[in-house]
């Protein structure tokens, strides 16, 4: 599917859970948020339904975020059956990696090979300061045993001023040793909460730090869909990529639909809801109902998250958590 701005529209990610066992800061608060109740919830038999719609549409990649989507029971069974889907030559899983350890050898068995870790940190004490929870030593060693079962992965760390801005080096150094994706990101106003003028550390921020450390850089061409700038250290076995998820740079090349938990519709990460499909799907619509409601919502996309956020109806102050949109 094409939208207004001739970009095709071929990824979904979709929120399984809005629970976490975590509480990293930047995405909600210390107490948590509240969470739905599992009958608000999109039930799996929803969400291959709504697959199934969207690859008969073209899509051909599918994410399951949170949340953390391994707090769900039987995750893996919405996995087996998404997997027995043809039209999805990409399965991807985001995780904290806490959860996930025990499931390696049936993700193994699925054919499901990309993993996005989030570790914002490789100092212990700043690791357990940013998520509230002594973690760590679990998260490097799922780390390790994905990397030694041949999983494809991405480790995500979201920078924050004067919190692990002297982790931006010694994460991409991971990079060096092991064939992964380093990937910093901007930090996002998705905390559950409200921030007034707390100065952002850019993307331009985090590139002048990468300059001074590395200096033969690379810029790697970038593929459809692509979010990150990435880029490459010779010698290295990994990459370095750098998202600009607050700047919004990318937003021309955006490929993608989100689902909330609750079967929110976002056409953007920077709006507020566009439509609810799971209260459509449980009125009795029809398959090509269902359909003909994700064509007018990838027609009617915005051009990029600053239209998104000006076309919000609820006020910036009432940004949800990462937690609740899906991470």
């Amino acid at each position: 599917m094409k939208d207004s701005f001739d970009r095709t529209i071929d990824y979904v990610r979709i929120a399984v859970t809005d629970r976490c066992n975590l509480r990293c800061f930047y995405c909600m608060p210390a107490e948590g948020i509240p969470y739905e109740p599992k009958a608000h919830l999109l039930s799996y038999e929803e969400i291959t339904r709504l697959l199934k719609i969207l690859g008969e549409l073209g899509f051909q990649k599918v994410r399951f975020t949170g949340g953390e989507p391994f707090l769900r029971k039987d995750f893996m069974q919405l996995l087996e059956s998404t997997a027995g889907l043809e039209d999805y030559k990409s399965i991807h899983i985001t995780s904290n990696g806490t959860l996930l350890q025990q499931h390696i050898p049936k993700l193994k068995e699925l054919g499901i090979s990309k993993i996005n870790l989030s570790i914002d940190s490789l100092d212990k004490e700043r690791f357990q300061k940013i998520t509230r929870r002594n973690d760590f030593e679990k998260v490097m060693q799922t780390f390790h045993m994905l990397l030694d079962n041949g999983f494809k992965i991405k480790l995500n760390a979201v920078i924050m001023n004067g919190i692990n801005t002297q982790d931006i080096i010694p994460l991409a150094e991971l990079a060096k040793d092991y064939p992964v994706d380093v990937r910093f990101i901007e930090e996002m106003p998705f905390n559950g909460g409200y921030k007034e003028n707390v100065e952002m550390y850019s993307a331009k921020n985090i590139h002048a730090d990468l300059e001074a450390h590395y200096s033969s850089l690379e810029k790697i061409p970038s593929k459809h869909g692509d979010t990150a700038n990435l880029l490459s250290v010779p010698g290295y076995k990994g990459n370095i990529g750098v998202i600009a998820a607050f700047s919004r740079t990318f937003c021309n090349t955006c490929n993608r639909l989100r689902i909330s938990s609750k079967g929110e519709i976002k056409s953007c990460l920077y709006d507020d809801g566009v439509f609810n499909i799971r209260d459509y799907m449980r009125t009795g619509a029809s398959d090509k109902e269902l359909a003909d409601k994700f064509r007018e919502i990838v027609r009617l996309k915005p051009k990029d998250g600053f239209e998104a956020e000006q076309k919000r109806k609820s006020p910036q102050e009432a940004m949800q958590s990462m937690s609740s949109i899906g991470g």
